[in-house]
């Protein structure tokens, strides 16, 4: 691994340092008058290709860093109105200045040919025109085909592999984050561009001061006030009847802005995340996160297919949201913003399960047949506000935001003849605020910023009736593991309650001198859980067992009241620096952790006092025009939580009690990472690429150790104080480029993970290896008008081992997967669309592979005048109504064939259309 570090880090340096030369200088006109917006462009003589470019600031100054071999180089100088000239130049820094001759650009015709891509500064923008197809409506539609970015299936926006910081419309950031709404439902005829502000920092006083390594996306639309919005609403037959209903306008204006949304379906189609935050800010800007339950108690769960939602997910959903923004101030500095949203979804699942054990030698154990059927309930509330005050002489921002869960789930399993009736109450309420703000004094800056978090969790498990759980558990008396015999008829019912409160508090001082900003800060994080569960059930002695004596659960050993907090005060130097070529970041913090577990019923008291060093350093380099080169690394520890902490036995799930000793000291973990990336992006040719390799090295001192019945599958989960290792490294590469000339954007990916970590099961320890690859390619092409092509390919390698588990070397088994999506649009007659869609997922393990088909096709007739579509499609042809693989569990040295419920074939009539 580090022999691949260095060679990287090699070709890495090697990149900078070749042949790196810079130009400088002033463009006037034949008066000494400066010229702004004049292009510079360097290139070889007797190519076309453009090395490095640059754009005249608004004094005539421009700036030109380039890479070339050759001994000469041809500049050019172009300007609106003036006459444009060449110089050959020697390759070396140097500086020079012009003087342009006046001469009247012709407009031969009133007619304005936009470019694809243009690029100015750390801003790229792309015409929306130049990407789109007849059958694209949406602005997720077109920018899933813009180069250099991706769109992925959960609507996250990625920038050259890397997930954008901040969404905006018309330069504001109405959604605060949670931007899926308006990507799947803005119409793309009211978009004029998508742009991509390249190292974005949102906080407005800090730009030029603190960099950032990410990308923002502003959707420019065409007009300054814009009422907008996408409706549908289908109905279909199937089992049972279908609906779909979308009803999302718009309003985007200078002072305001709202979106409100509501979608219900029954036909497969996820919309309830769309409110999730995928886009979380600077760390300036406060502390924002995806409010969730603290979920330890589940029902089995029925598996999940690596396919489209769309193609297996039985749903009922209700989802509501609205969203508001205001300047509240005549300067239009303040901003006041709210949210809200209501989910109710009920989804079912079902499927069959045949996992083989193996043991030591490598031979077949066992066999054991499952079969899980689910009903989960969503029952979700959510509101936020927010005060925002962003200008460049001081910042604001305060959140407050609230949630109620009344979630449920349910479910039917059949294991080894025995069934059982399973269920989860859990009900949530969870409150957060967040507060950061920086105030200018004199040529500093102080920020103040406090973060509180409160939630409350009670959730209760049955299982009816309990003889249906077979779990092992070791004899206190014997200490030999034995099978818990619960008597016929009882229940069994573990109760569990959570109440957390984390709070954090910090103040700092910036101090900017020449590019360089120093932070020092001091701070203190507090957080208290406390947890309170029990377990009740009645056992028997187990007749199969001579003497046998069966756990009394009355006992406090299956209960928990316990008291787990933290106090962390630290303190940190931040250290930035900006200038035309550089970013860098280092933040240089020293923790003191406090940590106390305490459990009354155990007579239990753990702690931790350790003073620990957790720097993260990033550094980018950008030059010849087109390169960005960086590298990174950190040191963090992790020193668990609850979950790691308690000590009385808990049913987590019906597949077995987890415990932890009450002896085990507080959990730590020491994680050392380390990454280097290149990139390249081309506006003038499309071309776009990054180039990365990450390795980490994570030593903890617990070792999870797990006892396997072999022939019910099921568990006892039980940890081990010992250090133990998971080492991961990581190398990935993206090419992707746009030809305009056949309409057409390409692009390829290659991953790469090798992951190795230290395990135990049935008290022998082994070393899991897991190698995984992925190969990717993307493909979508507009050039006729009578046909659209996209074209999305996935192939993947995953190679499992239990090295000194089994006897035959330990290879588990090698799973191959296969993936392509195929959607093929045809326009025989103006304003007529026939689209057929494929989806091929194949899977391969060993000698024994699955191929899992579906096809849908559909009939589309657009009302032009109105901008109204009719669309009918049938999906699912083949009305394939089960999905089949193989998979490798290597924590329990087993290898499951599975049987996945899908969505029968469905026909739906759909009417869409947009608000203005």
């Amino acid at each position: 691994m580090k022999k691949k570090l260095s060679l990287f880090l090699l070709l890495f340096f090697g990149v900078l340092s070749f042949a790196q030369k810079t130009v400088t200088g002033k463009i006037t006109d034949e008066d000494g008058v400066a010229i702004p917006s004049a292009s510079v462009t360097i290139g070889e003589p007797g190519k076309d290709a453009i090395l490095a470019y640059g754009i005249t600031n608004s004094k005539g100054e421009y700036k030109v860093t380039f890479t070339s071999a050759e001994s000469n180089v041809d500049l050019k100088v172009k300007a609106f109105n003036q006459k444009s000239l060449t110089r050959q130049i020697s390759n070396s820094d140097q500086t020079l200045n012009f003087k342009m001759q006046s001469e009247a650009t012709e407009i031969k015709e009133v007619q304005l040919k936009t470019k694809m891509i243009t690029a100015r500064g750390d801003t790229i923008a792309y015409d929306l025109k130049a990407f789109d197809s007849k059958s694209d409506r949406t602005l997720a539609d077109v920018m899933k085909k813009i180069p250099g970015i991706e769109v992925n299936t959960d609507g996250t926006i990625l920038y050259q592999g890397n997930a954008i910081n901040k969404f905006y419309v018309n330069g504001k950031d109405l959604m605060e984050g949670g931007y899926g709404t308006i990507s799947n439902s803005l119409p793309k005829d009211a978009v004029q561009k998508v742009e991509v502000l390249e190292n974005h920092q949102p906080v407005k006083i800090l730009q030029d001061k603190i960099p950032s390594d990410q990308a923002a996306i502003n959707i420019k639309l065409k007009n300054s006030v814009t009422m907008t919005g996408r409706g549908e609403v289908g109905s279909g037959f199937g089992d049972p009847w279908l609906w779909n209903v979308k009803l999302t306008p718009m309003f985007f204006g200078q002072k305001s802005q709202w979106v409100v949304n509501y979608k219900t379906n029954n036909m497969g189609e996820q919309v309830e995340n769309e409110g999730n935050i995928l886009a979380f800010g600077s760390g300036w800007e406060g502390r924002r996160i995806n409010a969730s339950q603290n979920d330890w108690l589940n029902v089995e769960t029925a598996s999940t297919p690596n396919l489209p939602v769309k193609r297996y997910l039985m749903n009922n959903v209700h989802y509501l949201s609205a969203n508001y923004l205001t300047n509240i101030d005549k300067k239009k500095e303040w901003e006041l913003k709210a949210n809200a949203n209501y989910t109710n979804n009920a989804v079912e699942r079902e499927d069959e399960v045949e996992t083989r054990y193996f043991g030591p030698d490598g031979n077949i154990r066992s066999t054991v047949l499952t079969s899980t059927r689910n009903n989960f309930y969503t029952d979700k509330l959510k509101g936020e506000f927010t005060f925002t005050k962003n200008a460049k002489k001081g910042f604001f921002k305060n959140t407050t935001s609230f949630s109620q869960f009344w979630n449920a789930d349910r479910a039917v399993a059949t294991r080894e003849g025995r069934l059982g009736n399973e269920s989860v109450e859990s009900p949530t309420s969870s409150f957060q605020n967040s507060l950061s703000t920086i105030i200018p004094w004199k040529e500093k800056m102080i920020n103040l910023k406090s973060y509180i978090n409160y939630q409350d969790d009670k959730q209760t498990l049955e299982v009816s009736p309990a003889s249906y759980l077979q779990i092992p558990y070791r004899n206190p008396v014997s200490d030999s593991i034995s099978t818990i015999n619960f008597a016929p008829g009882t229940l069994a019912v573990q109760n569990f309650r959570i109440k957390t409160l984390d709070t954090s508090h910090s103040a700092n001082i910036s101090f900017t001198s020449k590019g360089w900003t120093f932070t020092p800060q001091v701070g203190i994080d507090f957080s208290s859980d406390k947890l309170v569960t029990n377990f009740n059930g009645v056992a028997l002695p187990n007749p199969n067992i001579p003497g046998d004596i069966p756990p009394n659960f009355n006992d406090p050993m299956y209960e928990n009241d316990l008291r787990f907090t933290e106090v962390i005060p630290s303190a940190s130097l931040g250290v930035n620096y900006k200038s035309e070529a550089w970013s860098l970041f280092a933040t240089i913090p020293v923790n003191f952790n406090n940590i106390k577990a305490e459990d009354g019923l155990r007579n239990v008291s753990k702690s931790l006092n350790k003073t620990t060093f957790t720097p993260n350093v990033f550094a980018q380099y950008s030059f010849a025009s087109f390169f960005k080169a960086s590298v990174n690394g950190s040191i963090t520890n992790n020193f668990g939580d609850i979950q790691s902490a308690y000590a009385g036995y808990m049913l987590l799930s019906p597949g077995g009690f987890n415990v932890m000793s009450p002896t085990n000291p507080i959990p730590e973990t020491n994680t050392k990472s380390g990454g280097a990336r290149l990139e390249y992006r081309n506006p003038l040719n499309n071309l776009f690429f990054n180039v990365n390799y990450r390795l980490s090295d994570s030593k903890r001192n617990l070792l999870s150790s797990p006892i396997l019945d072999a022939t019910t599958g099921f568990t006892l989960m039980q940890y081990r104080e010992q250090e133990n290792h998971a080492k991961s490294n990581t190398y990935s590469a993206e090419i992707g480029k746009y030809f305009p000339k056949f309409k057409t954007n390409a692009s390829i990916s290659y991953n790469n993970t090798t992951s190795k970590s230290d395990a135990f099961l049935d008290d022998n320890q082994y070393q899991n290896k897991n190698n995984s690859q992925s190969y990717g390619f993307k493909f979508n092409n507009t050039y006729f008008s009578w046909m659209s092509v996209d074209y999305n390919l996935s192939l993947s390698r995953n190679k499992q081992e239990n090295i000194g588990l089994i006897s035959n070397g330990g290879r588990l088994g090698i799973n191959k997967g296969y993936n392509h999506n195929l959607a093929v649009f045809f326009y025989p007659i103006e304003n007529h669309t026939i689209g057929f869609n494929w989806d091929q997922i194949n899977s391969k393990l060993e000698d024994t592979k699955y191929t899992n088909a579906f096809y849908d096709v559909s009939y589309q007739f657009t009302w032009a005048k109105k901008k109204i579509d009719f669309e009918l499609k049938w999906m699912n042809i083949a009305n394939r109504k089960v999905f089949e693989t193989y998979n490798i569990n290597a924590s329990t040295n087993s290898i499951s064939y599975t049987r996945i419920q899908l969505r029968p074939s469905q026909v739906m009539l759909a009417v869409k259309f947009n608000f203005k």
